[in-house]
């Protein structure tokens, strides 16, 4: 069974059909659940994608992703030993646009040996990207 790592970026074009990846987040996810693969993530990206939910698209969408969404992930909680190791990260790159959550998905991907990722906006680091 493949298991893939979902990041906030693809959670926010599946759910708003606005989003200029919202075609290739729907036809991604459809061959992913075709495949019955284990979707993964961390606390850290839901708790950035339920904010930014709220933020652009209101309560409703978050009781959505919520209810429709997260019981078909595998969620790894973040502990204190992943969230400094991606703290680490974060600083040794010395890039601004890497955040802390893309850090710690990273760090935990690694965890987990975790090859492929469902991301539109996160950085390779070795990783093969679904898009």
């Amino acid at each position: 069974m493949i298991r893939v790592f979902v990041d906030t970026s693809a959670f926010l074009a599946l759910l708003n059909s606005k989003d200029e990846h919202h075609g290739r987040a729907r036809r991604v996810f459809e061959t992913l659940r075709a495949q019955e693969a284990a979707l993964v993530t961390t606390s850290f990206v839901l708790v950035e994608t339920y904010a930014l939910v709220a933020r652009r698209m209101g309560l409703a969408a978050v009781r959505a992703f919520r209810d429709d969404l997260v019981p078909l992930l595998d969620v790894v909680w973040v502990e204190a030993n992943a969230h400094e190791a991606g703290l680490d990260l974060l600083l040794e790159r010395k890039k601004r646009d890497l955040s802390l959550v893309d850090a710690v998905s990273f760090v935990v991907m690694r965890q987990q040996r975790l090859e492929h990722a469902f991301a539109f906006d996160f950085e390779d680091e070795g990783f093969s990207l679904l898009r």
